[in-house]
């Protein structure tokens, strides 16, 4: 599953963060990591606060080194 659209339902967004991690690390990375490029948020804060589902991906594609040919 690829983030192509401008936008994403998060649940879509949630389960693509479990198929890359597995369902108990993408719960952590969500709850716990923070992330400069998201104002200093965890993905968790970053959905709440309205940002972009695409936006958060791509942050978390780069703090983790995930392929492009899977971002």
């Amino acid at each position: 599953m690829r983030l192509d659209s401008a936008s994403m339902r998060i649940t879509a967004f949630r389960a693509l963060l479990a198929d890359e991690f597995g369902a108990s690390r993408a719960e952590t990375i969500a709850h716990d990591h923070v992330f400069g490029v998201l104002g200093g948020r965890t993905v968790d804060q970053a959905l709440d606060a309205g940002i972009p589902t695409k936006e958060i991906w791509q942050a978390v594609c780069e703090a983790f080194e995930v392929p492009p040919e899977r971002r």
